[in-house]
């Protein structure tokens, strides 16, 4: 059908669809799901997988390996990760489009936050995940309904993504994310929007380093200098780790530290942990040559031993020609609708830059309008729900009516 064009009549699906989009926010929160809890995810995730039965033509679930972390201890500890959900649909199809988000959160169940209720201006929904992602969820859904009940339900190839580690950096899911990714023209990934609408256009890279410092203990009255303190040490490599914050493109958070017992004890192991933010990948180059030099001028003390883990999950995203593409049939439709579409770099990380780094342009917060995320006041605004879900459905229409392929 090349002469149909996408217009506000393809998506009169939507009109009365604010009070189920609501529901099942309502209902998506009031399971935790923080990462650590694989039952909560995983009945999300099934949650979620019983609404695309009837969209797909395929429903995979990916049970990921087990993720590597270090304990306060410095020992590495394998935990298990919940359920991957891949749903596809016109497999054969171009353009392909993935979309992504997470079913994680960042409440465990020792959280006192756990409940989601409305707030008194009985628009706004504060509750665990309501906005990152749980209320990205029900806009993706959504928007592949409209996007079924058009006329180009089959020219759009499609694939869902719902991963449950986003929220510790995609540790497990990383690799099989890339791997589609690279079978793709385009990405839409539903992270919330920014609280006024705007969307992200670049992000920085993000990672996650542990310094596990061992030392030898020792009696602190008797034998004193027998021992090597490796608390002391730490210390010392993570305030010279934070003088480095001169550039604020690069940034790096000294963010915990442990070590030691009773007090009349040489300390023999400590771990300290660090985030670093990078807008480009030469800074990022530079933060691992420098982490090289450190460590290795560390180990050189008598008696104390530093090993480095972690690594950079999230290279930055940059905007390319493909990205330019992207944000401008959004424009377009954004502009259909009425709906102002604005955009801003920001600091933080998602799986869009896991994506941007396999080359698959993408933009990652067509989710709803929220904010607070991370925190007990963590909120949603329901009004964005429905316009959310219909600047999506009719971005992928216009992908649909446009998309050549690329020249041989």
């Amino acid at each position: 059908m090349p002469d149909v064009q996408p217009s506000l009549d393809h998506l009169t699906f939507l009109d009365d669809k604010q009070p189920e989009m609501v529901d099942l926010v309502l209902q998506l929160c009031n399971i935790n799901s923080g990462t650590p809890n694989v039952d909560g995810v995983k009945k999300v995730a099934e949650c979620l997988a019983g609404h695309y039965r009837e969209l797909s033509d395929d429903i995979h679930t990916h049970q990921l390996p087990d993720m590597q972390t270090v304990d306060d201890a410095g020992n590495i500890q394998d935990t298990p990760l919940g359920p991957l959900i891949h749903v596809v649909k016109n497999p054969k199809v171009r353009p392909r489009l993935i979309l992504c988000i997470h079913t994680d959160t960042v409440y465990d169940t020792q959280h006192p936050f756990q409940e989601c209720q409305w707030l008194d201006d009985k628009k706004t929904l504060n509750g665990p995940g309501v906005a990152d992602a749980k209320g990205g969820q029900v806009v993706m859904l959504y928007a592949l309904k409209a996007l079924q009940q058009s006329p180009f339900a089959d020219r759009l190839g499609w694939e869902v993504i719902m991963n449950p580690d986003e929220e510790i950096g995609s540790p497990g899911s990383t690799d099989f994310m890339q791997e589609r990714a690279r079978e793709a023209d385009f990405g839409l990934l539903f992270e919330p929007s920014l609280p006024d609408g705007t969307l992200v256009s670049w992000r920085k890279g993000s990672g996650n380093f542990d310094f596990v410092f061992r030392g030898v203990a020792a009696h602190s009255g008797r034998d004193f200098d027998k021992g090597r303190n490796a608390v002391a040490a730490m210390s010392r490599m993570l305030v010279e780790i934070d003088d480095w914050n001169t550039d604020p493109q690069v940034t790096y958070n000294v963010a915990k530290v442990s070590g030691g017992s009773a007090p009349n004890i040489v300390p023999d192991v400590a771990v300290g942990r660090v985030n670093v933010r990078v807008k480009t990948r030469s800074q990022l180059v530079d933060v691992y040559e420098k982490f090289e030099e450190v460590v290795q001028r560390y180990n050189q003390m008598d008696g104390i031993t530093v090993t480095q883990h972690g690594k950079f999950r999230s290279t930055p995203k940059t905007i390319d020609e493909g990205t330019e593409t992207l944000q401008s049939v959004i424009e377009a439709a954004g502009n259909d609708l009425g709906i102002p579409v604005s955009w801003r770099g920001t600091g933080g990380a998602s799986d869009g830059n896991k994506m941007a780094a396999a080359g698959l342009a993408n933009i990652d917060t067509m989710g709803p309008q929220g904010g607070s995320i991370h925190s007990s006041d963590e909120f949603l605004l329901v009004d964005s729900l429905v316009p959310r879900a219909r600047l999506a459905a009719l971005t992928m229409m216009k992908l649909a009516a446009s998309f050549k392929l690329p020249q041989e």
